[in-house]
């Protein structure tokens, strides 16, 4: 009687995608004694929104929001290391600018997942399945089709997002000169011939392909326009303070809260993940002032409209495109004629199709989402007891700070610490001067009672220690 053959070891960890979140992830568990983990990608080759890799275009988060630095900075893969490995430290030094260009940050990222041993592009995970005490993923080499199987203890998920398009151009699905930003470089030449030409989308992809089209049309009788639904083109938050949102110390908090409180929330906060920087509103403005010197501003043909909604878009009857658009604060209607469109309308996450054997065992919440715990991992079936981690695909559940870089390292090591069961990379108790909870009434807290009236003085509330804000955050978990 034939013998089965024995089932190859189990990995640790098996990540699926690799975007900037699960390349962090792999480069702080490669030196991890003992940790076997792979990392998959069906892409031939590690690329950064390739789209939106403008001339130009910076970074919204400083240097350090790299792979590794802000947990682990001695890592090898850190920003620094790639500088000095590419003999460029003496430039960045010189250059003196804290925001990387896009393509350089896109350039790093690349030098780091060729080299990174635990990372193989060009391989689908095509399904997932649970099989008692572990994952069986079933692989595809998307070039010469070859079919593997591995097995896996825990997941982590880093597919990244889909750019969007709103319901309203539906109609103009497929139409050479109605495209997303995402593929803004790979379609701009096809714009060449509009005379006309609009932006929708208020964030910072929309802000850069505006910019690049006035440089590209600066005196050249090409009308280009701007709509964007917010009211005002209010630059991203970027106050030391604000900028706390994307702590640590928020995200337990913002965990802490009621589901319905989490989503008005994130609505509420467009201004610190959505909007576009205001250096490139500045360069927007100042092109604009130095295009239209010795002439009156009315003769430049640029339209920015804000408080502005697309509510319907078709092929023109006559050619070109019909935008419906309704003003927000007067809700007049008027129907825009142009050319070509670039939907600078963001990203959504995206969920895999190799979940799909396993839905039925992951606790989706009433909207379809993730329901993940502080250690961004999924609720799941008691009888699936293997980690599955997401990576930006918890906006809803942990705020505004799930796509920011410079959180990347953080949630990494977050995961990793889990998966191991022990303290992989030690993380500070306490990130924020900000306490974004209510103080709690009890050993750490005096309770506010008015006024002392033997003394005529207002007694004030102590502030709650770390340990308590963490407490307080992550109530009822």
């Amino acid at each position: 009687m034939d013998t089965p053959a024995p089932q190859p070891a189990p990995y640790d960890l098996l990540g699926i995608g690799i975007g900037p979140f699960n390349l962090s992830l792999a480069a702080l568990a490669e030196p991890v004694p003992g940790l076997r983990a792979l990392f998959c990608d069906q892409r031939p080759e590690f690329h950064w929104h390739p789209g939106m890799l403008v001339d130009g275009a910076r970074m919204q988060v400083p240097f350090l929001a790299d792979l590794v630095s802000l947990v682990d900075p001695t890592n090898r893969w850190s920003f620094l290391n790639y500088l000095r490995e590419q003999d460029r430290l003496f430039p960045f030094y010189f250059a003196e600018r804290f925001q990387l260009p896009r393509r350089e940050y896109d350039h790093y990222c690349r030098w780091a997942a060729e080299r990174l041993a635990n990372c193989r592009f060009g391989t689908e995970v095509t399904a997932l399945h649970w099989e008692g005490d572990r994952y069986r993923a079933e692989l595809t080499d998307t070039a010469t089709g070859r079919r593997e199987q591995v097995y896996a203890r825990n997941l982590a998920l880093g597919v990244g997002t889909r750019p969007v398009r709103p319901e309203a151009f539906a109609a103009l699905a497929g139409h050479p000169l109605a495209f997303h930003s995402a593929d803004y470089l790979d379609r701009r030449s096809a714009l060449d011939g509009a005379r006309d030409i609009t932006v929708v989308g208020s964030g910072q992809s929309g802000a850069e392909v505006f910019l690049d089209l006035l440089r590209r049309h600066a005196g050249d009788g090409v009308r280009l326009r701007w709509l964007t639904r917010t009211r005002a083109l209010a630059p991203m938050e970027y106050s030391k303070l604000g900028l706390e949102h994307f702590t640590p110390d928020y995200t337990r908090y913002f965990h802490g809260l009621p589901a319905p409180v989490r989503d008005t929330l994130v609505e509420a906060q467009w201004q610190l993940h959505k909007a576009a920087s205001a250096e490139t509103l500045a360069e927007i403005h100042d092109h604009l002032y130095e295009r239209t010197i010795g002439r009156p501003i009315d003769a430049d043909p640029v339209e920015i409209t804000p408080g502005t909604a697309v509510t319907d878009a078709r092929p023109g009857p006559c050619g070109g495109l019909e935008l419906r658009c309704r003003h927000t604060d007067s809700g007049t209607e008027h129907v825009l004629r142009t050319d070509a469109v670039v939907l600078a309308t963001g990203y959504r996450a995206a969920r895999p199709a190799a979940l799909e054997p396993i839905a039925d065992l992951i606790d989706w919440d009433e909207a379809g989402r993730y329901r993940t715990d502080l250690d961004h991992r999924v609720a799941t079936a008691p009888g699936l007891t293997g980690g599955l981690y997401v990576q930006n695909a918890e906006l809803h559940t942990h705020g505004v700070g799930t796509p920011d870089l410079g959180l990347g390292a953080h949630r990494a090591a977050v995961i990793l610490n889990a998966v191991t069961g022990r303290t992989v990379h030690r993380l500070p108790t306490r990130t924020a001067w900000t306490g974004f909870a209510p103080p709690r009434t009890g050993p750490a807290t005096a309770p506010v009672t008015g006024t002392t009236p033997a003394t005529g003085t207002t007694p004030t509330t102590t502030v709650p220690r770390p340990q308590e804000l963490t407490r307080a955050a992550t109530a009822g978990r």
